[in-house]
């Protein structure tokens, strides 16, 4: 039960997982970071001969190497590849701000400017693994928002070169800037550039910890995203749920990696307990059964709760990075989540529709942190000055009430601005 000290424990564990990024690691990746930024190109090839035992011949991909993948792949794949991206694009065309001004009676504007960003880096993991849908999830919000250059990292394959299909993707979307390096010191580069690799605006995209531990240690001189810590989901489910289907996205989150979580949240004890058995089932035949048992034993969890809004306050709670509701009336609950990066509502929206090709994008804060942040939007990739523009009648109105902020303040120089305008105090 929810309420238990044994299910406390384990709410506890599940919570606290979250990324450490101790000293050891940042101070191993503030010297990787400062290397790159004295050596640029040099450090880059020694550090990819280093950590990923490949000689690089190159650190920039060709335009004609990325063409030359887009053709290699099918065209079944890149099919799916353009429809996914279109759904995306269609989705986040509609978050797109504008420039506005408020015009006074008295002849004085105020408004705000929306100005995309100029450059912004986008990391993509590599090594066993392909993830075009990185590309997709992070490059197309970036273009709605106008960002001029695209700039992906990906760490090379055992040949130096990167993955076929994620170039393929790169080639669809028509991003011309790749580099065949990746860990900490392609997030060094992309912060504050080499001979190669032109220094970026911001830096987006999930990695490991020492992706994640560069992107701390660069913040401030460059803007990221986040720092990602550990996938999870948590499915709110009742006696209507099918215990395969939950069963089967709680593995689908789990199999990320050891450390994801996957929690199941139930008004019944007897779904819990068929859950249980439909995921011991489902294990022996998953290529990633080892990483998936692990992650279950380690940060698996079912919470039997009394009713649906003790539930719902359990999942305010975890402010799970995602949330399936698969209840009777799920969308009556949907008002009541507060935390939660997205939520997935009913019994055919289950989490990887929204991890390749529902539209939204798949970056969500973890940890917890959906407390207090957001997807990645549009939002992410523009930034806002402020415009003022005081007409002499605003100006005399307010002048007197500046100076006496300044004053109260100390700031002698800051009265001096307005008094040499105000002709009615101030004497030549």
């Amino acid at each position: 039960m929810a309420g238990s000290s044994e299910a406390r424990e384990r709410l506890s564990r599940i919570m606290g997982r979250n990324l450490t990024l101790n000293g050891e690691l940042i101070a191993k990746v503030g010297s990787i970071v400062d290397a790159v930024r004295a050596e640029g190109d040099a450090a880059l090839r020694r550090f990819t001969q280093e950590f990923d035992g490949i000689r690089l011949t190159g650190i920039k991909v060709s335009k004609e190497e990325i063409e030359k993948a887009r053709q290699e792949v099918s065209e079944g794949i890149l099919r799916i590849i353009s429809e996914a991206a279109a759904n995306v694009r269609k989705f986040h065309e509609k978050q797109k701000a504008t420039s506005w001004t408020v015009h006074g009676e008295d002849g004085s504007i105020l408004g705000q400017r929306v100005i995309p960003l100029e450059r912004v880096g986008l990391y993509v993991p590599g090594g066993t693994a392909a993830y075009p849908s990185t590309v997709i999830m992070n490059a197309v919000p970036a273009q709605v928002a106008g960002v001029k250059e695209i700039h992906v990292f990906t760490p090379p394959n055992r040949d130096g070169g990167v993955n076929r299909i994620v170039l393929a993707t790169c080639g669809v979307l028509g991003i011309e800037n790749v580099y065949s390096v990746g860990g900490a010191q392609a997030i060094a580069a992309a912060a504050y550039g080499t001979e190669t690799v032109r220094r970026v605006d911001k830096i987006v995209g999930p990695g490991n910890m020492y992706v994640a531990a560069a992107k701390k240690i660069v913040f401030g001189d460059v803007d990221i995203d986040m720092i990602a810590g550990p996938s999870e989901v948590v499915v709110l489910a009742d006696s209507t749920a099918d215990p395969a289907h939950v069963a089967a996205d709680l593995l689908a989150q789990a199999e990320h990696d050891g450390n994801a979580a996957a929690v199941l949240v139930t008004t019944d004890k007897v779904l819990a307990r068929k859950v249980q058995r439909k995921v011991s089932d489902f294990l022996t035949d998953l290529s990633r059964k080892k990483i998936a048992a692990e992650s279950m034993r380690r940060n698996g969890a079912a919470f039997v709760v009394g009713e649906i809004g003790e539930g719902i306050d359990l999942v305010n709670d975890i402010a799970p990075e995602h949330l399936e509701i698969i209840t009777e009336s799920a969308w009556e609950h949907v008002g009541r989540v507060r935390n939660a990066g997205a939520v997935f509502v009913g019994d055919h929206s289950p989490e990887p529709v929204g991890d390749y090709f529902a539209g939204p994008s798949h970056v969500l804060p973890t940890g917890g942190t959906a407390r207090f942040s957001s997807v990645l939007s549009v939002d992410t990739f523009v930034k806002r000055s402020s415009v003022i523009q005081y007409s002499p009648e605003s100006f005399r109105r307010d002048a007197g009430k500046i100076k006496i902020f300044a004053q109260n303040e100390g700031l002698d120089a800051h009265a001096l601005s307005i008094t040499v305008r105000d002709k009615r105090g101030h004497k030549r």
